[in-house]
């Protein structure tokens, strides 16, 4: 999918339709100098190159784009670097000052780069909004739970580190593009969370599960049970192939630049009314009528949204499934890029790691 900014022209006129007793600004006009990358056949709103990537396994760098090639240095899980550019299966990156190339079927890729209209808005990394059946979790809610935001040189500004696996980048991309052409946008809460972090969650949610009958009823009901809500590390949040994302009506927006790139930035926004707050344990999050097989791309078709979900859910269910993106029938925020986690598992990507660092530059011609 190809929007050009004469796309984003039309969102701004279709957002001053539907004002409600207030102006948005207008918006400038396109600027030529700038170039607007995914009209000119670009797989994102910004090029990966000069994006921040990260080693998902121990990762040798080699001297050549080939596998019989020198290895010149190993990357550990998790270690950062800057992408200078891509050739077919392969990124050549800049490691403090070291050039070399790396297979990017096993790295992550920090989405804000290279999506920069989504909102990202991580919770976990600042007061965590996890509860169950409306209860906070004991030592969980309301506590940062990793570190994952930088300065990013790239977009001017401290924004939260999204990494997922560079193979799912493009069907977040999709599923923005779909959401963007109907005034709306993506809010990603969360990507890559840490084994560690994700661990340490469990651990206190089964314990309240244990010790609280009611609780426990709100996780089992309809055939349900605690894995569908929080399964044992690792999983497809520690193996960058998984979003938890709601859904925001654009209020205001406008064009900035990075390099000689120029991309749209989200002013304002609104999130629509969701069936239940982000990261609520328990069955009132179920967006389909059945548990489904949730290794399965197809298998949730067969099933129909519950009457429960709003019109939010709703649109956030449409944009994912049409961009290719699994949804987890317990959970409405919760979106899986299952071809990537076959890569992943094969791979053995298990989130062992913290990634607390951009290296992102502003992308030149």
């Amino acid at each position: 999918m190809r929007k050009s900014l004469l796309f984003f022209l039309a969102l701004g006129l279709f957002l001053f339709s539907c004002r409600e007793n207030r102006e948005i600004t207008e918006k400038p006009e396109r600027i030529s100098v700038f170039i607007d990358y995914a009209a000119e056949g670009g797989e994102f709103e910004l090029p990966v190159r000069g994006a921040s990537g990260y080693a998902g396994i121990v990762l040798p760098v080699y001297a050549n784009p080939v596998i019989n090639a020198n290895i010149i240095a190993l990357l550990n899980p998790g270690q950062g670097f800057t992408i200078l550019e891509e050739d077919n299966a392969w990124w050549n990156i800049d490691i403090q000052g070291n050039r070399g190339w790396v297979m990017h079927k096993f790295c992550f890729i920090n989405l804000p780069d290279i999506i920069p209209s989504i909102v990202y808005n991580n919770t976990n990394t600042y007061s965590s909004m996890f509860r169950s059946s409306g209860e906070d979790i004991p030592n969980i809610t309301g506590r940062a739970l990793y570190s994952a935001r930088d300065f990013n040189v790239r977009l001017g500004r401290e924004e939260f580190i999204a990494p997922v696996l560079y193979s799912m980048a493009g069907k977040i991309f999709t599923a923005q593009q779909l959401a963007l052409s109907e005034g709306n946008t993506l809010i990603i809460f969360e990507a890559f969370r840490p084994a560690e972090a994700h661990n340490l969650l469990h651990e206190y949610f089964s314990i309240m599960v244990e010790n609280y009958p009611h609780i426990r009823e709100g996780i089992t009901a309809e055939n349900f049970n605690i894995r569908w809500f929080l399964a044992e590390a690792p999983y497809n949040h520690q193996r960058g192939t998984a979003i938890d994302a709601s859904l925001g009506r654009v209020t205001d927006w406008e064009f900035r630049t990075s390099g000689s790139y120029m991309y749209v930035h989200i002013n304002g926004y609104m999130e629509y009314s969701m069936q239940t707050p982000m990261h609520e344990l328990s069955v009132n999050s179920a967006i389909l009528s059945s548990r489904v097989n949730s290794r399965s791309t197809t298998s949730w078709m067969e099933f129909e949204i519950l009457e429960s979900a709003t019109l939010g859910t709703q649109l956030l269910f449409r944009y994912c499934t049409e961009a290719g993106l699994t949804p987890l029938s317990s959970e409405w925020w919760h979106y899986n890029d299952l071809i990537s986690t076959d890569v992943a598992v094969e791979a053995d990507i298990n989130g062992e790691f913290h990634i607390r660092r951009s290296y992102s530059r502003p992308p030149l011609l």
